[in-house]
């Protein structure tokens, strides 16, 4: 299906992500490297831990401590989040940091899948395109049950993390 900007938008605002920005892109077919998924694991890893940048939007997740921590430490994603490309590698998207975002994975990930492929056949696509790398739609925004005090205690907590490695 043949979207142009305007109906992206209404299509994502349908999904529930009207907050959600695109980027025009014409996709390039090619082919994946024998060793892709070696390196995504690799880039993977790297951009959990680059997340030490994105705290304070973490915190808006209301993740349990052990889950933020294991977050933001790299160590591993919590369950129903996903890392996303923005442009996706059978279209030529690169391996690289700028090229990911997190996002919970129902109903958001779901959701940006059906439409990305609903655009499969298209010669010009749009492609979700938040600004952080954390995409938390307004409409789930707060903070944790304990307010304030919830992000008070994980900032301290990511405060503590970043300078046991030295990141004051």
């Amino acid at each position: 299906m043949q979207l142009n900007e305007e109906t992206a938008l209404d299509k994502l605002a349908e999904l529930g992500m009207e907050d959600m920005p695109v980027m025009e892109y014409t996709p390039t077919k090619c082919i994946l490297d024998k060793d892709w998924f070696k390196q995504y694991t690799i880039l993977r890893k790297n951009f959990l831990t680059s997340l030490m940048d994105s705290i304070e939007d973490i915190v808006f997740m209301n993740l349990p401590q052990d889950e933020y921590i294991n977050l933001v430490t790299g160590q591993s994603i919590p369950e129903n989040l996903s890392i996303r490309f923005r442009i996706p590698l059978v279209w030529g998207g690169p391996l690289s940091i700028e090229n990911l975002f997190m996002c919970y994975t129902f109903p958001y990930s779901h959701n940006l899948d059906l439409f990305i492929l609903n655009q499969n056949d298209a010669s010009k696509v749009y492609l979700p395109n938040p600004a952080k790398k954390i995409y938390i739609p307004t409409t789930v925004g707060g903070g944790g049950d304990g307010g304030n005090a919830t992000s008070d205690r994980l900032s301290q907590i990511a405060a503590m993390l970043a300078t046991s490695r030295g990141n004051e």
